[in-house]
């Protein structure tokens, strides 16, 4: 069976941000599925100009640009901010368009306090949405995201082990079908960088 690519995007360049660790975690329990290729972006990583935006400049980011057009599907780890996702979240998202189009995205929400960034997910989805991704309806959260792991990034409430696996077999099992779907059902919205993934 294929290998499924399935990237992580931490999606805050915050300082002293506290998704950095869930997000690296669940990097770690991906790395550890013989099935599953993966890798880590990081928003902090991305340049962004301060005076463009969008499509027109998707090839100023090849890296970004050339893993999604290969990828199956993508996690993106969120963290809450005022009830709403991060700008340089929505930002790098933009840069791209038919290289989402029927792939899956499963969402990681992260937040202070005792939500877990629920609404972070439900703003995300309708957005998501309109790039073509199809959400799974396995999410995961992290609330109170610095009682859950220590200073290092290491896990210390074990029940996330049992959650991820069950949050990644539904992302996997939706990347399948869809990478099923893009290779043998014609669709109009398929662009050529997209159908060979």
């Amino acid at each position: 069976m294929d290998k499924l690519f399935l990237p992580v995007l931490l999606g805050t360049n915050r300082k002293g941000r506290r998704s950095e660790f869930p997000a690296r975690w669940l990097l770690g329990e991906l790395q550890q599925r013989p099935d599953v290729e993966t890798t880590l972006f990081d928003a902090a990583s991305f340049n962004l100009p301060h005076d463009d935006y969008g499509e027109d400049i998707k090839d100023r980011f090849p890296e970004w640009r050339d893993a999604i057009a290969r990828a199956d599907g993508l996690i993106i780890v969120a963290p809450e901010y005022n009830h709403g996702y991060p700008g340089t979240l929505k930002t790098i998202l933009d840069l791209l368009l038919e290289e989402y189009i029927h792939k899956t995205v499963a969402f990681v929400g992260v937040s202070k306090g005792q939500w877990g960034g629920t609404r972070v997910i439900e703003a995300m989805v309708p957005m998501v949405r309109e790039l073509g991704l199809a959400p799974t309806f396995i999410d995961l959260h992290f609330p109170s995201v610095a009682q859950k792991f220590d200073e290092q990034g290491n896990l210390l409430d074990k029940a996330y082990v049992r959650r991820a696996t069950r949050f990644l077999d539904e992302l996997i099992w939706m990347s399948r079908a869809l990478k099923w779907g893009r290779r043998n059902l014609p669709s109009e919205y398929h662009h050529a960088s997209t159908t060979s993934a």
